[in-house]
């Protein structure tokens, strides 16, 4: 299932206020702006502000209150870093952003564990047939210990 088009890191962040807002929960944006600024410029010079292409790059960090703790780092390259009360996501298409949050939100997002070899996993399903999943390395918050979903044999 093809996610709404976010042309821009303006448009995600946009995307998740209003999730923020339906939730009721706390928003704090960080923007950074200019190649001099965003994280993954390396190969700008020094002092450059705009890309070779003549174009501004923008980057945005996003924190949400509540439970679980969730932040979004949206990248100018069309994806985004999505954390979990630390679980992170890398690669997180940034049109997936809004539906990602809304899994989380909305109750869909668990908790897998396995005894062979053994660990938990942080397991997002999207509509359609996307499903985002990472290890967690970390114990299990209580957030995710309400979430594990046992596996029935």
């Amino acid at each position: 299932m093809p996610h709404p088009h976010l042309p821009t890191t303006e448009s995600v962040v946009a995307a998740i206020r209003a999730i923020a807002d339906e939730q009721r929960l706390e928003v704090e944006v960080t923007d950074d702006i200019g190649a001099d600024r965003t994280s993954r410029r390396t190969s700008s010079g020094v002092f450059a502000v705009v890309d070779p292409d003549g174009s501004l790059p923008h980057e945005a960090y996003v924190e949400l209150g509540g439970s679980p703790s969730l932040t979004v780092r949206v990248y100018p390259e069309d994806d985004a870093q999505v954390t979990v009360d630390g679980v992170q996501f890398d690669d997180v298409p940034r049109d997936a952003v809004p539906a990602f949050l809304r899994s989380v939100y909305g109750g869909l997002a668990h908790v897998k564990g396995r005894f062979f070899p053994p660990g938990w996993w942080l397991v997002v399903p999207l509509p359609g047939d996307e499903t985002y999943k990472e290890l967690v390395l970390v114990g299990l918050s209580p957030w995710m210990s309400a979430r594990v979903r046992s596996k029935k044999g």
